[in-house]
């Protein structure tokens, strides 16, 4: 067990943003007895092509929950219509008092440079929400935080305006199988929405286990480009775990944000510790 705990704030646009992205780092904290929350910054109802409303939101969040606790974090989110997230005042007062409350070390969110509108908002909103957490002036009815976290964000493809260049990259091999299982909690996504979405639903195996292994096997596009991340930043991987990079198949990358705290190198060995 640690010495001192680790806490995490995975700030995702949807119910399964944090756990495509990390979902492998979480299972790592949790295991060593650091604190770690998902929030999610819509409730996902916009997320299917036959299912809507409620009854999605509630399918969604019960997946949500049900990943967070393979991993050992705890899940929040928020009841913003999903590809309707806007930078208001309003979200960004929420998401201050929200990461007040939590008291993170680390902050992980998406980039402001990305295809879809609910993502860039979100980053907009951390990063504007990353100097106000320790103004007490602002949302004074939450205690302002004494210093701020270390904000970084998820990793991604994007080139444009620059490409995604990470300060840290993590071996998640070891809990790998439960970042799968993880996955496999959010069916509405992993078996239904993305696989209409990438011309693949045909391809969905009827049978739980045989969908698992599909899913695990790389039968979705949005999810078989998670194993790049390894070959992209092999080097990094090397230069982290000497020749054992080599032969990482699975890794998280994160880039650190200039809003936030800055990642020393004592601070990058008690946040990132693996």
């Amino acid at each position: 067990m640690p010495t001192e705990t680790v806490r995490v704030l995975v700030v995702g646009a949807h119910p399964d943003d944090c756990d495509l992205k990390a979902g492998g780092v979480a299972c790592k904290y949790a295991d060593r007895g650091d604190e770690v929350l998902f929030v999610s910054m819509t409730n996902g109802e916009a997320g299917h092509h036959e299912l809507a409303g409620r009854e999605l939101v509630e399918r969604r969040r019960a997946e949500a929950e049900a990943s967070a606790a393979v991993a050992g974090a705890e899940f929040e989110m928020f009841d913003v219509p999903d590809g309707r997230l806007e930078p208001s005042l309003e979200n960004r007062d929420r998401l201050i008092r929200t990461i007040r409350e939590f008291r993170p070390d680390l902050v992980l969110t998406h980039r402001p440079n990305d295809y879809h509108p609910d993502h860039r908002y979100t980053a907009q909103l951390v990063r504007d929400a990353a100097y106000l957490v320790a103004v007490p002036n602002v949302c004074p009815a939450t205690p302002a935080l004494d210093r701020n976290p270390v904000f970084a964000y998820l990793s991604d493809g994007f080139d444009r305006p620059y490409p995604f260049s990470p300060d840290v990259v993590v071996d998640v091999d070891d809990v790998a199988d439960r970042k799968f299982e993880m996955l496999d909690c959010h069916e509405s996504q992993m078996y239904e929405w993305l696989p209409h979405v990438e011309d693949a639903l045909a391809e969905v195996p009827d049978d739980p286990d045989a969908r698992f292994e599909w899913l695990r096997d790389g039968g979705l596009p949005h999810v078989e480009a998670l194993a790049d991340v390894s070959d992209r930043f092999r080097d990094a991987l090397v230069e982290r775990y000497g020749a054992d990079g080599e032969d990482v198949r699975y890794a998280e990358a994160f880039e650190v944000s200039e809003y936030g705290r800055p990642l020393t190198d004592d601070a990058a060995e008690r946040l990132f510790p693996f």
